[in-house]
């Protein structure tokens, strides 16, 4: 049994974003008690969380609210996950009530996104601003919005898109049908599409050390820039210079205090914290990005089931 105290509430948090499962127990003042990792089994979702949950229960008391981060698009109003790549219609449909009536506990569904942003808002980088934005920056690039401490989900809960802005009108189509949308240069797998292209057609970026490594990953090419290599840091600075155009229109629309960037993407830390930054003042309406402080996510892998759970634990 944990530390605190029988009395105290604690809430679980779980993270469904591929290719790990993701679970902790978090107490009410935001601190991670316990953590759990397993491979996400997509056609056993419902069975998989009620174990974690079930394992997780064993290690503190008084868990009566689970909050779940989805990757996807979820209607909170309605406790229905609209749409995920990442799971099966079959799980998606009656995955709400599914889960509480085999826990008996009650369950909160929300965006990763706005689950990650939310834990950044309350006991990460954003903690002590009243209005924030967040930007997670994976396989797939998210946002989400706070307003006065609580999360807009606009007129239908699906706020924050901030992928889909477009960045390149001539760019190649997006999953979303759009073309040139901010994901489509500044993902993970469209970073790495992006290097493979330039290496291909210029003979002088194979001096790169990712010119010998055809399987590289958008992590390598961050690790490559930190080792100092040509191409990889312009492929990281290029990269920034994307992002910063999308966080510059989100400064001129919003005029929000604070701007959170998390996701994969980050770990290559200032090499692409600076470029953003830049391009983002060089682009944005002055008054507007000096009102802004732009910073890096500082929860990392727990951001998402931390917020989850401190979601669950405000919406009790």
């Amino acid at each position: 049994m944990a530390n605190s105290a029988q009395s105290e509430q604690n809430f679980i948090g779980i993270d469904l974003c591929e290719p790990i499962l993701r679970a902790a127990i978090v107490s009410g003042d935001g601190s991670v008690i316990e953590r759990r990792e397993a491979p996400l089994d997509r056609e056993r979702v419902v069975q998989q969380v009620v174990q974690v949950v079930a394992s997780l229960r064993d290690r503190a008391a008084n868990v009566t609210t689970v909050g779940v981060a989805i990757p996807g698009l979820v209607n909170r109003f309605t406790d229905r996950v609209l749409a995920s790549t990442e799971l099966p219609a079959t799980v998606r449909e009656d995955l709400h009530s599914e889960l509480m009536k085999a826990t008996g506990l009650r369950f909160e569904l929300e965006n990763d996104a706005n689950a990650a942003a939310y834990g950044e808002y309350k006991v990460g980088a954003g903690r002590g601003s009243r209005d924030m934005f967040y930007m997670s920056i994976g396989n797939g690039i998210g946002g989400a919005i706070i307003f006065d401490g609580k999360l807009w989900a606009g007129a239908s809960g699906l706020a924050g898109e901030v992928g889909h802005i477009t960045i390149d009108t001539e760019g190649i189509e997006c999953i979303c049908g759009n073309t040139g949308c901010l994901e489509t240069v500044a993902s993970a797998p469209n970073i790495v599409r992006r290097a493979q292209e330039r290496l291909d057609r210029d003979s002088t970026s194979s001096l790169s050390r990712l010119a010998f490594n055809k399987e590289f990953t958008a992590d390598d090419i961050a690790q490559e820039a930190k080792n100092d290599d040509d191409f990889s840091l312009m492929m990281i600075e290029r990269t920034g210079k994307y992002i910063g155009t999308g966080v510059a229109s989100v400064i001129n629309l919003l005029n929000i205090e604070c701007i959170v960037l998390g996701g994969g993407v980050m770990d290559a830390g200032e090499l692409i914290l600076e470029p953003i930054i830049q391009e983002a003042k060089r682009r944005a309406f002055q008054p507007c990005f000096e009102a802004t402080r732009i910073v890096a996510a500082t929860l990392g892998k727990d951001a998402s089931a931390v917020g989850a759970a401190l979601l669950a634990r405000d919406a009790a």
